[in-house]
């Protein structure tokens, strides 16, 4: 997976720019930053509230996590009485972003990259949340969201940037830098041997409408097959992800005109 169909900049220098600003880099910035201040997230329903200082929104979204949504006081919240004094204060909060993030972002900057804790509102108020039994939630959550999360897990390590999907009928679209500057190259398909979601893609008219969707908006369809390692396939803890291997196949359309051999012409036949 070293680019589908090359890079597809955003002007002219936007390549150098990317150069300049690793996403290696950045993700890096965001995990300091992120462990120094222990952030907390908010578990609610199929996503997690976080607040981000100024510094924080710079980063979250330089490194594409999450959405920005408008700003609401939720420090009145009984979920989060108690929490230190400067998410309270009428100052930090002024100068405050809150984000939306997807369940495999938020479990890749908690589990992945140990940086941020999630809580969930109770009775007796704010539950941290440890990673089991955030796994255990997240997977009632979204039925696929163990293979998911891995291949999630999997592209981001190798630093794209991946964002959801759904507008072109994938699981995920990846980057190679921020989306500010580079087109999304891939269209990501996650493929397992348990996938029972009413048939989807198990015919070839199914895979030629996918790849001349992808085609259409200049992106290469990318396989990512999700192997168990062995017959075993007990998901109870994030240590199963160990469990599995992925493996990425470039799906692209056969075009004849581009693949036969040349014809030659009447004056190369004299």
């Amino acid at each position: 997976m070293e680019g589908g169909g090359g890079a597809r900049w955003k002007g002219r220098d936007a390549a150098s720019i990317a150069a300049g600003d690793p996403m290696s880099n950045i993700i890096r910035q965001l995990q300091s930053s992120f462990q120094q201040s222990q952030i907390y997230g908010l578990l609610t329903g199929s996503a997690v509230l976080l607040e981000a200082d100024s510094e924080q929104t710079k980063l979250l979204n330089r490194a594409c996590f999450g959405h920005p949504i408008i700003t609401a006081d939720f420090a009145s919240s009984s979920s989060f009485k108690g929490r230190r004094a400067n998410l309270v204060g009428e100052q930090q909060i002024a100068s405050s972003q809150w984000f939306q993030l997807g369940l495999e972002e938020a479990f890749y900057l908690s589990y992945s990259l140990n940086c941020l804790e999630i809580c969930r509102s109770s009775l007796e108020g704010r539950q941290t949340l440890s990673h089991d039994e955030l796994w255990r939630y997240m997977k009632e959550r979204e039925k696929t969201f163990v293979q998911h999360y891995k291949a999630y897990s999997h592209l981001r390590a190798k630093n794209w940037v991946v964002r959801s999907g759904l507008q072109y009928g994938a699981d995920f679209v990846a980057y190679r830098h921020h989306p500010a500057l580079v087109h999304s190259e891939y269209a990501v398909i996650v493929s397992f041997e348990a996938d029972d979601r009413q048939g989807r893609l198990t015919t070839w008219s199914d895979w030629q409408s996918m790849l001349r969707l992808c085609g259409s908006v200049a992106k290469t369809t990318l396989l990512v097959s999700i192997v168990p390692k062995n017959n075993q396939t007990e998901e109870a803890s994030p240590s199963c992800l160990d469990n599995y291997d992925v493996e990425e196949f470039e799906i692209k359309r056969w075009m004849a005109e581009k693949h036969r051999e040349d014809v030659p012409s009447r004056k190369d036949k004299r």
